[in-house]
């Protein structure tokens, strides 16, 4: 049975309720989450250092809310990221017998755009200024309630791309350029000291350093490689080529990261479509892979769990 979420996103209701009624696609079935009392936004609460984050797989799109119109404004959704999620959420949890948070926006990008600032989230429509704040909130929480768990928690940003290199793009907020620069250069310029990882670069209980833990043997690029899924940086692919694209994080990254303190660090993951989101088989192997990847992440720069 879907449960409610409590009086912050019920509170909701009263701001959008006439965006969905009749004319909106009915909620999606969910267990083990709660969807406030609009049906845009779900949360599920967990017992893992970990959350996971889908801002652009929403696929609801109610006929009484104008779509957004900014400059700037980009309105493709993220095909697939809401089940991929969930599948990552339940590998993991088979993997430690712990759960992650999740979070998923339900509406189509068109409508809200769940990684922006509130004006360009909106797209000026102040009829969802309170989705904003009730989603950045949940964010904001459930970053907070993962920490708790074991002094530190990682928050991953689950997206998709097109882009012509089919690889997994992970965003720390270094720049392509920035990528491109020697380990030297890096160092000195204290660029992965300035990330949506600082709190790990400043304290990882594997004594990796800075460059170790953006392209190195120890950083999440080698883990999703040597589990079959070309990424960058890593150390076969330490950055983008001139010319490629290439994101390297967003708003979520840089406000539910450890940048600006606190002990919650975030990547955002940036998908490819083919053999990653495209089938249902395609999807679950995924999971599994990146599952397995953060389990090791966790045990070799958290020390989660402790022995």
């Amino acid at each position: 049975m879907t449960k409610r979420m409590p009086s912050l996103l019920a509170a909701l209701a009263l701001l959008v309720g006439a965006c969905s009624g009749g004319n909106s696609p009915a909620a999606p079935v969910v267990t083990s989450s709660a969807l406030d009392t609009t049906g845009f936004l779900e949360y599920g609460a967990g017992t893992a250092p970990l959350v996971i984050v889908a801002p652009h797989g929403g696929s609801l799109k109610p006929l009484n809310l104008p779509d957004r119109n900014c400059s700037g404004c980009e309105y493709l959704a993220d095909a697939n990221t809401e089940d991929l999620a969930r599948l990552v959420v339940a590998a993991f949890e088979r993997r430690t017998g712990k759960r992650p948070f999740l979070a998923l926006n339900h509406l189509h990008r068109s409508k809200f755009d769940g990684n922006r600032d509130q004006a360009e989230a909106t797209g000026g429509n102040v009829i969802l200024n309170g989705v904003w704040l009730g989603w950045q909130t949940t964010l904001d929480s459930a970053a907070v309630r993962a920490a708790r768990v074991a002094g530190r928690a990682l928050y991953v940003e689950l997206h998709g791309h097109a882009h012509a290199v089919p690889r997994i793009e992970i965003g720390y907020l270094a720049t392509a350029a920035q990528l491109r620069m020697s380990d030297a250069a890096l160092t000195a310029a204290g660029v992965m000291r300035s990330s949506s990882i600082t709190r790990l670069v400043s304290d990882t209980r594997s004594g990796a350093s800075d460059v170790a833990l953006l392209r190195g043997a120890p950083s999440l690029g080698a883990l999703l490689v040597a589990a079959g899924y070309p990424a960058v940086p890593s150390p076969s692919d330490p950055a983008p080529k001139e010319g490629e694209d290439y994101f390297n994080g967003g708003y979520n990254t840089v406000r539910h990261g450890s940048l600006g303190g606190g002990m919650t660090d975030a990547v955002q993951l940036e998908c490819n479509y083919a053999g990653v989101r495209d089938t249902a088989e395609n999807r679950a192997m995924f999971a599994e892979a990146l599952s397995g990847a953060l389990v090791e992440y966790f045990k070799k720069q958290y020390a989660w769990p402790s022995a």
